[in-house]
């Protein structure tokens, strides 16, 4: 299929536009239909473009006819400016089923190759994807942290801009996924001063102005809802994400996509322990279901205003 069958489109103009006026188009995980009702009903109140991620394990827990069933029922319009991507491709086959599928845009993550490997792969992806008009991001530099089998990884290390350039021109990719300090899951940083390595990004952003650049592993972690769920019967004693000042910084540095999965995960499990604790009789999914899509829904909406500064960015 065709991805504007659907109504969807590629991130290029989206990200030229995200440069040009210092915002970040946000990519939101999701992996049911409630997760996907909230990042569109949050799209389309605050007028936002949207990426809607999809890692291998989340398209293998749907299901691909599902997943492209959620998308048609979504009634997607071109002028919504909704792209459909696939996050932490892993390899050049599934990168392909994901264009066939009908995404738009798809990520090959060969970050933990070697150099000349991950150029190879990551250029393979982009003259296959590039034929169908698909926007192809890649990945320099790895991300400690777990989220699931997709985004597993105990070691990091940061993005060289020595090799940026070489990286970009061989392989011919739309966007980069730099490694300045944020990881994976829930538990980003030890404590509340640590910065992230602004001094890497602004050397990126000097050597290849107007490039597209991607920050994952970014999620605000926002402490409500950890208060939520820890009142709640959880456990989740010094999660801590990136602060909004310092994402909101990196907009301004040619970040123009972040990516956000735990910040849903977090408002997901913390609409649910909350309604069950109220009401421990309740055994209908729809309630405790419907609490979790509304808060998804008002998470998307506060990181679209205030991280993200997407709002209002339909043209």
């Amino acid at each position: 299929m065709k991805y504007s069958d659907f109504g969807l489109i590629n991130t290029h103009d989206i990200f030229t536009d995200a440069i040009a006026r210092n915002y970040a188009v946000p990519a939101f995980n999701f992996y049911n239909t409630e997760t996907l009702n909230a990042i569109m009903s949050a799209a389309r109140e605050t007028h936002s473009p949207v990426i809607l991620a999809v890692s291998e394990s989340a398209l293998k827990y749907m299901g691909a006819d599902m997943l492209m069933g959620m998308i048609r029922g979504a009634n997607i319009k071109p002028d919504e400016k909704i792209a459909l991507h696939l996050d932490h491709g892993s390899s050049f086959d599934a990168c392909t089923h994901a264009i066939e599928l009908g995404f738009s845009s798809v990520m090959i993550d060969a970050s933990k190759l070697p150099f000349a490997e991950n150029i190879e792969i990551s250029k393979q992806v982009a003259n296959h994807a590039h034929k169908f008009n698909v926007s192809v991001e890649a990945e320099l530099g790895t991300l400690a942290g777990i989220e699931d089998e997709n985004t597993f990884g105990t070691d990091s290390s940061y993005t060289n801009p020595d090799d940026v350039e070489k990286f970009v021109s061989a392989t011919n990719i739309d966007s980069l996924a730099i490694a300045i300090g944020t990881s994976h899951g829930a538990y980003k940083r030890k404590n509340d001063t640590e910065e992230l390595r602004f001094d890497i990004l602004a050397d990126v952003a000097k050597r290849m102005p107007n490039f597209p650049l991607v920050l994952h592993g970014a999620s605000s972690i926002p402490e409500h809802l950890i208060k939520i769920i820890n009142e709640n019967g959880g456990q989740m004693k010094n999660a801590r994400g990136i602060s909004t000042e310092q994402l909101r910084h990196a907009t301004k540095m040619n970040i123009c996509k972040i990516n956000v999965d735990s910040d849903l995960r977090l408002a997901t499990t913390a609409a649910i322990r909350q309604s069950l604790n109220e009401k421990p009789e309740n055994f209908n999914p729809r309630e405790y279901l419907g609490a979790a899509q509304r808060l998804m829904t008002q998470t998307c909406i506060d990181e679209i205003r205030n991280i993200m500064g997407s709002e209002n960015k339909i043209n």
